[in-house]
């Protein structure tokens, strides 16, 4: 079953797909838009790589603040699952792993690109597709984590 992560933000969503074994995540692409209101051709091209990829889950970043609450980023998180959830016919979930990937997943994705030698100026051209991958392997640790402790 392939799952896909996705890491939505205010003009731009990352996009990361699971390998059909469930145990990689990489990162397939960035879809950018114009405005942050504007996301009917959005929602039809990650329908298009859900179709192509043979995607049966969307996970969806949740960024809530450290104090646990949920602020304008998440609220507008929760809008656009809702529209997955009418646009595309898959189970779609908001997924956070404590506040490890609601806050860090753009800084763990700069970290990461600052450590393979990425230059600065074209780290912001990745970051986003970088957090989808952080967040989706993340739940794909806590799906082999969650069934390994249930077979104990």
């Amino acid at each position: 079953m392939r799952i896909m992560g996705l890491d939505y933000g205010s003009k731009t969503v990352g996009v990361a797909v699971s390998d059909p074994l469930g145990l990689t995540a990489q990162g397939i692409e960035i879809v950018r838009r114009k405005s942050e209101t504007k996301l009917r051709q959005t929602l039809a091209r990650i329908e298009e790589i859900a179709k192509e990829y043979s995607v049966e889950k969307i996970v969806l970043g949740f960024p809530k603040h450290m104090n646990n609450d949920i602020g304008e980023r998440a609220e507008k998180s929760l809008e656009f699952k809702e529209m997955l959830e009418r646009r595309c016919d898959l189970c779609t979930c908001s997924f956070q792993l404590r506040c490890r990937i609601c806050f860090l997943t753009t800084v763990e994705a700069d970290r990461t690109m600052m450590e393979t030698g990425i230059r600065r100026e074209n780290r912001k051209e990745y970051v986003d597709m970088i957090a989808a991958v952080f967040i989706l392997q993340g739940y794909l640790d806590y799906l082999s984590n969650h069934k390994e402790s249930q077979e104990n």
